[in-house]
């Protein structure tokens, strides 16, 4: 019996873990590799000097790494904990609402997860990460957690809030911050280059929180959460959606061409570009009545997020 305990309690661990990895249908979907790389990228920004890099530094994008990681690890859990009765419709095939996973295990490892990552956060010296910790499990609870006053996901503009302050501005702001804290004798600044890079990463924020309700408005409609994409139609806010990223595009382009140095004015007006015209083929080829086709082109919407922060450590106009 112990032994068939053990290997019950090694399958729901298993379950839960592949849910979180794969969870391409919510706004927290993030690999292991992606979640690297943007916050890799933001910390490099801050290095002006190879002398920049140090151990310290290291340790302090380390922290802010894995502290991100168990946040991650949180909200999802806790949206999928607090959404069920949702994914029995929209979503049938995750572990809660499949019964692959039990309700008590999922409580005890997203339990671990806030445990775990309140304590990084005490134990850093960094206060850009301490907040950023803080408000991101602060805004991931309040989206989902169903009791009153919360559960903002029910608001739109509260939900696009909630969203946005991640993919906005912890990751582009307090996580470059947090680098510069590692980096001694440099005082607290945002740069210009920071600056457009949270002008750029809000803008991708906004879209990706219009655009992960756009294939549940079924079981949106049914939970009594009133959506933009229930209120005003599927296609109306995915074409908003696609505007919005062009407009980005646009930013880079433009400022690209205000920089002095000709290979950043190459890098970010060819690969801007590059990236509007692949964005703009792609949606035209999207069927707006299927929401497998929805979901897939959602999740390219996140690679071209994370293709943008390949070129973050480069926006040195």
């Amino acid at each position: 019996m112990e032994v068939q305990s053990e290997e019950s309690m090694e399958h729901s661990i298993a379950s839960f873990g592949g849910a979180v990895v794969h969870v391409g249908q919510t706004h927290a979907r993030k690999s292991a590799l992606e979640m690297v790389l943007s916050i890799i990228s933001s910390s490099l920004l801050a290095v002006q000097n190879l002398s920049d890099v140090t151990p310290s530094f290291f340790l302090g994008v380390l922290q802010a790494i894995v502290g991100a990681c168990l946040a991650n690890l949180y909200v999802v859990g806790i949206n999928q904990l607090s959404d069920i009765d949702i994914d029995r419709v929209n979503k049938p095939h995750l572990p809660l609402p499949s019964g692959e996973l039990s309700v008590t295990t999922g409580i005890l490892l997203t339990s671990l997860y806030a445990l775990l990552g309140f304590v990084l956060g005490l134990m850093s010296k960094s206060w850009p990460l301490k907040l950023g910790l803080f408000l991101w499990y602060a805004f991931g609870t309040a989206y989902s957690v169903n009791i009153p006053l919360l559960r903002w996901k029910r608001i739109p503009a509260l939900a696009a809030m909630c969203i946005w302050s991640v993919q906005g501005a912890i990751v582009p702001i307090l996580f470059h911050l947090n680098a510069q804290t590692c980096i001694k004798g440099r005082a607290l600044l945002l740069s210009k280059h920071a600056i457009f890079v949270f002008g750029i990463m809000s803008i991708f924020g906004i879209v990706i929180a219009l655009f992960k309700d756009i294939p549940d408005v079924e079981g949106d409609k049914i939970n009594g959460i009133n959506s933009l994409a229930l209120q005003f139609g599927q296609k109306k806010v995915f074409w908003i959606c696609i505007w919005l990223l062009e407009m980005a595009y646009g930013m880079g382009i433009v400022i690209g061409l205000s920089s002095a140095r000709i290979w950043i004015r190459s890098l970010m007006v060819i690969g801007h570009s590059i990236l509007g015209f692949i964005l703009w083929r792609n949606s035209n080829l999207v069927d707006l009545k299927s929401n497998e086709a929805i979901e897939s082109f959602y999740q390219f919407i996140w690679k071209l997020y994370y293709v943008e922060y390949l070129l973050v450590p480069f926006l040195r106009f």
